[in-house]
């Protein structure tokens, strides 16, 4: 029988499992999924219990939007304003070669069950098909790097153990002095920010992108080099594919 999602979660073989894949290959995203959902403790309840606390949280838990076909309607994105959020975030999707289709079917196939329960299935649904949004607004590519930034940024505004096991063995890769500041400095934005998971990003994606980081207390980003797991790999950080 799945276990129910209100228990805390940690599966340590299942999470060391994952782990030691993504150190072999950072792009899979499937087994992202698996750890955070193998880690995830009590995360999902204080997640929900920081919506409930918050007007606009609870106002997306009773209506629960579906952002997805928003930010899948690729054209619909291009005609918004130059400079907006929701044209950095098409800007993002398009170099990196995502969309929120894809990223739907590595969490189809990372996590072991769906959550039985409306609340926890729909926050689960918001935080996936938002991430790239918190990269747009953020300024964080999607090189491992930029990733791990904004993970840091994540365990900012929210602790997950699952997100905090993929940041430290990131580090622990051997990310020299340079690479550690971006990661620190994600995660002080993080904690300096307002709470992004209940943002309304539907309304948020007109505005000019300044706008969006000047309301949401989002300073610039530490300028970096993207790190892409080619390089890894060219390095020797990596074993080679």
């Amino acid at each position: 029988m799945a276990r129910s999602p209100i228990l805390p979660r940690f599966d340590l073989p299942r999470a060391a499992r994952a782990l030691s894949t993504l150190l072999e290959n950072p792009d899979d995203l499937p087994q992202v999924f698996t750890l955070i959902e193998s880690l995830s403790g009590t995360a999902p309840h204080r997640l929900l219990l920081g919506f409930r606390l918050r007007k606009a949280g609870a106002k997306l838990l009773r209506e629960r939007p579906d952002i997805a076909p928003l930010l899948s309607d690729r054209e619909g994105l291009r005609k918004l304003p130059a400079g907006s959020l929701g044209r950095a975030y098409l800007a993002f999707v398009e170099a990196e070669g995502i969309s929120p289709a894809g990223i739907k079917e590595a969490s189809l196939e990372g996590m072991s069950e769906k959550p039985r329960i409306a609340s926890f299935e729909y926050l689960h649904i918001r935080m996936r098909d938002t991430h790239d949004v918190w990269h747009a607004a953020t300024g964080y590519k999607g090189d491992v790097l930029g990733e791990l930034a904004l993970l840091a940024f994540t365990l900012g505004q929210h602790w997950n153990t699952g997100v905090a096991f993929i940041v430290f063995a990131g580090l622990l890769k051997g990310l020299g002095r340079g690479e550690w500041r971006v990661i620190l400095d994600g995660h002080l934005r993080g904690r300096a920010a307002e709470w992004l998971p209940a943002q309304d990003w539907e309304s948020l994606l007109p505005l000019p992108l300044e706008e969006v980081r000047a309301r949401l207390g989002l300073r610039a980003p530490a300028e970096y080099t993207p790190i892409r797991t080619a390089d890894l790999r060219a390095d020797g950080t990596l074993a080679a594919a």
